[in-house]
């Protein structure tokens, strides 16, 4: 199984802007996940500067990608230390906003043995007060933009700029406030939906019947569910096919980050207009392969991690139904 032409970069690489989320996250490992009162002791522990937008961008740059960064952070040592590292990691991050009086977003995770997560985050709303002007022009400058539900004023601005450019506007579909799915969506190329968050607008936990339901409700757009362990799921526009991908089987050791990733691969892949079933799996193995790593999204895999994992993997997509059409 080859890796469908993704071995090698293309020069130049392709230039993808992620928006939203920067966090420092400080992590604890544990044996298992505290379920009342009491003290629970972590055998390991590390800080690493994050969030749904970051991660995705630190995707991008470990894939061979050009990753800039939008994103906001208090006039303080916390924000300090997020630009350091992510700058250290390969990020752009020139376009961050740095907000004076305001508190940079931090957040405490614990990480059990099985790689499942328990997440205490803290943002500052007046991270996001102010929003910066995004024109054509500036997007024009980019192959892709990726933005996820943490500024969804700026994340608006970004994507409406991005189809006056005509490039690709992929929307992180997470869990968000009301009403954000709905003012960010008709402005997106693509959307790629967490479980949650699609159930939550689906009203069902019937993975084909929301993804008929998101289809029907976003027409525009490239519709996609990720479910983890379970796989993703997409409508297949030229088909009119609801199509499943089984996800790679990896040893979880934690989970935390692997949507991030899959949104960071997805986008680049897009940008180096990779056809959609080949992204999905490319996207697919980044984020499983991310999970065989404690530390959030520095599990990252490399570009040829991912391929040489590719050429190991025989699973193609599947049809999991027709759209129900009526409704």
């Amino acid at each position: 199984m080859t890796s469908s032409g993704f071995d090698l970069p293309p020069n130049p690489a392709r230039r993808v802007l992620c928006v939203g989320a920067a966090v420092l996250d400080t992590l604890f490992r544990v044996h298992s996940l505290p379920t009342g009162q009491g003290k629970i002791l972590p055998y390991e522990m590390l800080q690493v500067a994050e969030g749904m937008a970051s991660s995705a961008a630190f995707a991008v740059a470990r894939l061979g990608g050009h990753a800039s960064l939008w994103g906001a952070v208090g006039h303080d040592p916390t924000g300090e230390r997020i630009i350091s590292d992510l700058g250290d990691s390969g990020i752009d991050t020139s376009g961050m906003t740095v907000v004076q009086g305001a508190r940079s977003a931090v957040s405490t995770i614990l990480i059990d043995d099985e790689g499942e997560r328990l997440i205490v985050p803290f943002y500052d709303a007046r991270l996001h007060d102010t929003v910066r002007p995004v024109t054509e022009q500036e997007i024009s400058a980019f192959d892709a933009v990726l933005v996820d539900v943490r500024w969804p004023k700026l994340a608006l601005r970004t994507l409406i700029a991005a189809g006056k450019a005509a490039k690709p506007a992929i929307l992180d579909g997470d869990v968000a406030g009301e009403g954000v799915i709905e003012m960010l969506a008709p402005a997106a190329s693509h959307i790629i939906f967490s479980q949650p968050a699609a159930e939550r607008l689906a009203g069902t936990a019937d993975l084909v019947g929301t993804v008929g339901f998101l289809k029907r409700k976003f027409a525009h757009a490239f519709i996609s569910v990720t479910a983890g362990e379970n796989g993703s799921l997409w409508f297949d526009d030229a088909s009119g096919d609801i199509r499943r991908l089984v996800a790679p089987k990896v040893r979880a050791i934690d989970t935390l980050a692997a949507g991030d990733i899959f949104h960071g691969a997805f986008a680049l892949a897009i940008a180096e207009n990779m056809p959609i079933e080949e992204a999905m799996r490319l996207s697919s193995m980044a984020a499983a392969l991310k999970c065989r790593k404690f530390g959030g999204r520095i599990g990252a895999p490399t570009r040829v991690e991912v391929c040489e994992a590719l050429r190991d993997w025989d699973v193609r997509a599947v049809s999991a139904g027709k759209r129900n059409r009526e409704r």
